[in-house]
């Protein structure tokens, strides 16, 4: 029996433990972060954010998934956008990024405006997390108030990026669920995530594994990417396909559909149904687009939640690509 000294002291270690994580490092970020120290930020962004998606649409999920990148290398802190130096080489060129990611020149742009309203205040990190909000709105999606207060790293890594954080498009149902799991995130955060893929494209190289060899695939719609896909290496590597053919540049709940119909154009697609555990997730959302938009809300302010760094620590850089 626990005596009630021993009680009282066990109450004051549980209440000290909870202050401690109450104000880890993701509970520092707050949605007012800039309210009084730059005013104009959130107006600023969405205008750049606006006219980049204007010109071309494939850039608000570009900059959605440049958010996602660096997330889930060493958290949300902007590395991904470091240029390599004589003494280290970044990101950028790392397997999951090379030749796929993209979008640079307009963070650039973004953090330019930026800077001209409030210099030196604003972080790389946080401009990547309100462009990825700013984007998915703009193309149909939902809108949520992100949380800010992130700083920049003054690192970046190379081997961390080719690790396989980042699940590549042949990963495996058991393989997407662990790497989302080791961030920090669920199965059920994993699918809702994956539906990010009711816009941008994909290269060739990508999926044309999937689209010759694979056979829980509608074959119209085989035939169709196989257009556009030359079965020989090295030929048409880099032609684009929409990773939603109905509405490529709509953010809705047609991906869904499309997995249902053996109709997703990358094997980390189709994986999430194909007779596992996420498929009946796959069913509620292809049925209730506003659940889809709901827990996307939920599981990318959970995911810009990962690690990031506060305080004193990193920097807020005046250059994207480049440490003060």
């Amino acid at each position: 029996m626990v005596s009630s000294s021993s009680s009282s002291v066990l109450v004051m270690i549980v209440s000290l433990l909870l202050i401690v994580l109450i104000g880890s490092s993701s509970a520092q970020l707050r949605t007012d972060y800039y309210r009084k120290a730059c005013p104009k930020l959130l107006s600023t962004v969405r205008s750049a954010v606006k006219s980049a998606v204007a010109k071309e649409k494939r850039m608000g999920a570009s900059l959605l998934r440049l958010h996602f990148h660096d997330c889930f290398v060493q958290g949300c802190d902007g590395s991904i956008l470091l240029d390599d130096t004589s003494s280290m080489t970044g990101e950028k060129t790392a397997g999951p990024n090379n030749n796929s990611v993209r979008g640079f020149n307009v963070v650039d742009e973004i953090k330019s405006k930026v800077e001209s309203v409030c210099p030196s205040i604003v972080s790389c990190a946080d401009i990547l997390a309100i462009a990825a909000r700013d984007s998915v709105h703009l193309l149909g999606g939902p809108k949520w108030d992100v949380k800010l207060g992130r700083r920049d790293s003054r690192t970046a890594s190379l081997s961390a990026a080719n690790s396989g954080v980042i699940p590549p498009p042949t990963s495996t149902l058991n393989n997407l669920i662990n790497r989302f799991q080791a961030r920090g995130l669920s199965a059920k955060d994993m699918v809702v995530l994956s539906g990010a893929h009711t816009i941008g494209q994909a290269r060739c190289t990508l999926f044309r594994n999937r689209v010759y060899n694979e056979t829980n695939i509608d074959t119209s719609f085989a035939r169709t990417r196989q257009g556009n896909c030359p079965r020989m290496s090295g030929s048409g590597d880099n032609n684009l396909s929409p990773l939603d053919l109905k509405t490529p540049a709509h953010f809705d709940n047609t991906y869904y559909h499309n997995l249902i119909n053996k109709k997703g154009l990358l094997h980390s697609d189709q994986v999430l149904y194909n007779g596992g555990s996420t498929d009946s997730l796959i069913k509620s959302y292809s049925n209730n687009a506003k659940a889809f938009a709901d827990d996307f809300v939920s599981a990318m302010i959970k995911m810009g939640d990962i690690t990031p760094l506060t305080g004193s620590n990193g920097e807020i850089r005046k250059n994207c690509r480049m440490l003060n």
